[in-house]
C-alpha cells in the first residue's frame, strides 16, 4: 500500500488525514525501522506493508466505534504501538494508555512519544493481568491486537473497562474462538455484542472487529494469575 492509496482508503473510514499527521506517520516508520535494526519489533519492514499492515489495520477499529470523541482507551500487548500509536497520531484527543511487558519495546514507545511529542500518551511496563487489577473500570475502549485467544484475552482486558465501556480485540480469523470464549464472556459480566469482519484492502485477508460490553461489575477475583488464565481458561 503506497501512500497515496492509504490516503484514499482510510478516506473510505472517514479519517481525513492532515499534512502533519501524515509527516508524524512517517517519522514513526522511520523510527521503526531504524529500531529494528539493534532491535526485533516487528517482521513486517517494506513500508508499503508497514502502511497496510500496521497503520491502515490499526485505524480499522472506527469500523467497531466512534474514536472522534475524547475518550480513554487502553492498548493492553501494544509491542511497538500497534494500533495505540497509530490511534494516537490520527485521532489526539484519544487519552491512551500502551501496556507493554518488554523493555525494550517499552523504550521505543518512549523514543516514539518524545520524537513525535505525543501528549495524553502513557506508558506502562506491566504484565497485562497485573495492570488490570491495578486500575479496574477506567478505560472507555480497551483492545489489543493479535495478542492471544479470546478466552485467554478476556480475562485480562474486560476488568478494565468501564461499565458500559467496550474491549474490542483486533483480530484475524477468530474460527473456534467464539465457542470458547462465551463462557469468559459472561463469567466477566459482558456480552457479545457485534462482530464487524471485513477484509484488508491488496492482500484480502480476514479481520474481525470483536465488541464486547461490559454490563456491570467484574468481580474481584479476575483476573487470576497468568498461569492460572492459561491453563484453566474460563
Amino acid at each position: 500500500m503506497n501512500l497515496n492509496n492509504f490516503i484514499k482508503e482510510v478516506e473510505k473510514l472517514n479519517i481525513h488525514l492532515s499534512e502533519k499527521q501524515l509527516e508524524q506517520l512517517e517519522e514513526f516508520y522511520e523510527l521503526l525501522i531504524d529500531y529494528n535494526e539493534k532491535v526485533n519489533l516487528t517482521r513486517i519492514t517494506e513500508k508499503e506493508d508497514v502502511y497496510l499492515k500496521h497503520f491502515y489495520d490499526s485505524l480499522t477499529l472506527i469500523k467497531a466505534i466512534d474514536l472522534t470523541q475524547g475518550l480513554t482507551l487502553c492498548d493492553i500487548g501494544t509491542g511497538a504501538g500497534f494500533p495505540g500509536i497509530v490511534l494516537k497520531i490520527c485521532f489526539p484527543q484519544l487519552k491512551i494508555t500502551l501496556v507493554e511487558t518488554l523493555q525494550k519495546r517499552v523504550r521505543f514507545l518512549y523514543l516514539v512519544k518524545e520524537k513525535l511529542n505525543l501528549k495524553d500518551l502513557f506508558i506502562c511496563k506491566e504484565r497485562a493481568e497485573i495492570f488490570a487489577r491495578n486500575n479496574r473500570n477506567k478505560y472507555d475502549i480497551v483492545t489489543s491486537r493479535a495478542m492471544a485467544r479470546l478466552n485467554i484475552l478476556n480475562e485480562m482486558c474486560i476488568p478494565l473497562v468501564k461499565i458500559n465501556g467496550y474491549f474490542i480485540p483486533m483480530k484475524g480469523s477468530i474460527e473456534g474462538e467464539l465457542e470458547e470464549a462465551s463462557n469468559s464472556i459472561n463469567e466477566l459480566n459482558s456480552k457479545l455484542e457485534d462482530i464487524v469482519s471485513f477484509n484488508l484492502p491488496i492482500e484480502n485477508s480476514i479481520r474481525n472487529l470483536v465488541i464486547i460490553k461490559k454490563i456491570s461489575d467484574t468481580k474481584t477475583k479476575y483476573p487470576r494469575n497468568y498461569n492460572e488464565i492459561k491453563n484453566r481458561p474460563l
